[in-house]
């Protein structure tokens, strides 16, 4: 039984300097504990041994991206590991308010749509399908809602069925290319993770070769069309 967490990438603490925070002279201990991604950590197992569990999985600190196996075994097992969580925290640290906002806003979220930055992120779209329960938070760790209640305004913000949302991915029939639409709109960092960000949700492996570029979606398209007789693949 194991908490997850999903949110937006910042200023972040990594696996190596997690593991090395004791043993590291006081000045660098300080600088990583200001950071914000260290608050996230720290705040993040807060919520999770109030919930009572034992353990947070969190991708900044959790895989060692030293090993280029560890993580493309990782990133293959993301969607599982998501879906296997019973809660996860959907930290949205772009909400200052209470509450979850409902109705668009240009001029506060206007990098996003409109909506918190955490929608418009390639990685966050199975990190919101894949696990049973979702809770999202605002800057400030107060709960503003979940998964299941939000599901009408979610589905608005997305455009993914109430459906998917409250039952997963069984629980409707799907194109290749309705999945691919909820996508469409969404950023990564790197282009590669466009690709492997969506194959738990298409249920295919492959393995990672950051530095192929836009070489990773036609990749992707070639798994799905060996699992898969959908056609509607070849509308994108």
């Amino acid at each position: 039984r194991y908490a997850i967490l999903s949110h937006r990438w910042g200023t972040e603490v990594g696996y190596e300097e997690m593991v090395g925070l004791m043993k590291m002279e006081e000045r660098k201990r300080d600088e990583i504990r200001q950071r914000s991604g260290y608050q996230k950590i720290i705040e993040g197992c807060k919520q999770a041994m109030k919930d009572g569990y034992e353990w947070l999985w969190i991708d900044t600190c959790c895989i060692d991206k030293r090993s280029s196996s560890e993580l493309s075994e990782a990133i293959n097992s993301m969607y599982r590991w998501y879906r296997n969580a019973q809660v996860c925290y959907a930290y949205l640290n772009d909400v200052d308010k209470p509450v979850f906002p409902i109705e668009r806003n240009d001029s506060k979220f206007d990098k996003s749509n409109g909506w918190p930055e955490w929608f418009v992120r390639g990685w966050t779209l199975q990190e919101l399908i894949a696990p049973k329960q979702v809770e999202f938070f605002n800057d400030h760790w107060v709960p503003v809602g979940d998964k299941g209640r939000l599901a009408p305004v979610l589905r608005d913000i997305t455009g993914i069925p109430c459906e998917v949302l409250t039952s997963g991915l069984a629980a409707k029939r799907l194109s290749v290319a309705q999945i691919m639409s909820w996508a469409a709109e969404r950023k990564t960092t790197r282009v590669e993770d466009r690709a492997y960000s969506l194959m738990g949700l298409f249920g295919v492996n492959m393995p990672m070769l950051y530095g192929e570029g836009k070489k990773a979606f036609q990749r992707l398209q070639l798994e799905i069309i060996r699992v898969s007789s959908d056609h509607s693949i070849f509308a994108w």
